[in-house]
């Protein structure tokens, strides 16, 4: 008798990096997290919710951009020496008026007194000892003023929603009379690693065992990042206990991230479990490192099953987990890409997308040059914390010459970046 052909999976499976990222992106578009007000204090690094609309001009009156003397420069026809009138510092409102043949000391913000239309820099001047101000160099109309809404008018949308609150926005919402944003939640994470064979660091290890560096990796990459993820105890090799304790995390956080388990080895049992549980959205990816990645949702937590390599932890994080976490916050840029000359010949015997750890640099000409690094196996960690970049060689087999250009990913975490 002919044996059947085993059923097709129910999820994608073996599928291409790009089709992956797209399935994350739609299922993160479909799972927006939840707005909530912060302080601007709290708001570093998080992406709004809702454009930010200025509530008044910027900057809000007409005033100095330097130390020195407000005046006309109409009185300066025939003159070089005006009458010293008054003194208008910042953060006053005096309501001071310029009178034929005046000038008015001012300092860096101060309001600019009524009818001045230039300002002379203090270096540019001399005080004479009758009081008078000679000034010695010409002045032109305009010269040193700030005028009010010449930046932001009232009105006008700064911020879009989707953007992410770097430091220079955040001044510049404050600066227009912001005093909350509305972003999206940060997801709660909650991290698991697995296997038998992990002990915690610092241990002696007995025979066969090893320490876990994945639970540092995972967890510094997510912190750098600005999340505050939890660390769960190891999983351990036996199904029971690992639905029980994933069973508790998907009750309770937005997004649980396992390393390994997620292979066709005999000890790997969370797809299984995720598709029992919930919903496969894939398993396994045509990208080297990283094949075996694992994604899907319990209930309203969406999970990740990243390989237990820690490369492949590394890249498949940086260049899918990153961007599903960003996109659940409604993130509206991608991160930032480069292209760079390879600094040394580079050879692909495989079809499948493949990340390699490089070092990015700029050479004297200003031109970014990448160095890949040659110990490319997904367990060589030392070549993941020597490298600055990933760069990108598409599917296909194929050869790559030094000075050719290629893609890269950065790998240092920047706000906004």
């Amino acid at each position: 008798m002919t044996q059947s052909a085993p059923p097709a999976p129910s999820f994608p499976n073996r599928i291409p990096f790009a089709q992956a990222r797209d399935i994350l992106a739609r299922v993160a578009s479909e799972s927006l997290l939840a707005s909530e007000m912060v302080a601007p204090s709290q708001a570093l690094g998080r992406v709004l919710a809702e454009d930010v609309v200025a509530a008044a001009p910027f900057p809000g009156f007409d005033n100095s951009a330097m130390d020195g003397f407000a005046l006309r420069v109409a009185d300066l026809d025939g003159s070089v020496t005006l009458e010293l009138a008054g003194e208008q510092f910042a953060g006053q409102a005096l309501s001071l008026q310029l009178g034929p043949g005046q000038c008015i000391r001012v300092t860096t913000g101060a309001a600019l007194p009524a009818g001045a239309d230039a300002v002379a820099m203090k270096e540019d001047t001399e005080q004479l000892a009758d009081g008078r101000i000679r000034f010695r160099t010409s002045i032109a109309p305009g010269q040193h003023l700030r005028r009010a809404g010449e930046d932001v008018r009232a009105g006008e949308t700064i911020l879009r929603s989707g953007d992410v609150l770097t430091p220079a926005a955040l001044s510049l919402a404050v600066a227009v009379g912001g005093d909350g944003m509305r972003v999206h939640r940060r997801p709660t994470v909650a991290l698991f690693t697995t296997g038998d064979e992990l002990r915690p660091a610092g241990t002696v290890l007995a025979p066969g065992e090893m320490h876990d560096s994945n639970r540092v990796l995972l967890q510094a990459l997510l912190q750098a990042e600005g999340y505050h993820p939890v660390a769960w105890p190891v999983l351990p090799d036996d199904p029971t206990r690992i639905a029980s304790a994933l069973g508790d995390a998907t009750d309770a956080f937005d997004v649980v991230i396992t390393c390994g388990g997620v292979s066709a080895g005999e000890k790997d049992y969370l797809p299984a479990w995720l598709e029992a549980q919930g919903r496969i959205h894939f398993w396994k990816v045509l990208m080297r490192p990283g094949m075996p990645v694992l994604a899907g949702r319990v209930g309203d937590c969406q999970v990740l099953g990243l390989p237990g390599n820690p490369v492949s932890v590394f890249a498949t994080w940086l260049t899918l987990g990153r961007p599903f976490l960003d996109a659940l916050q409604g993130r509206r840029e991608p991160r930032p890409r480069l292209n760079a000359r390879l600094s040394m010949p580079v050879r692909k015997r495989h079809d499948r997308l493949e990340f390699l750890r490089g070092r990015l640099h700029c050479d004297a000409d200003g031109q970014l040059q990448v160095a890949p690094n040659p110990a490319d196996g997904s367990h060589r960690l030392r070549a993941a914390a020597e490298a600055n970049c990933l760069l990108l060689l598409p599917d296909g087999a194929g050869e790559w010459d030094a000075g050719q250009v290629v893609e890269v990913l950065p790998l240092s975490p920047a706000i906004g970046g």
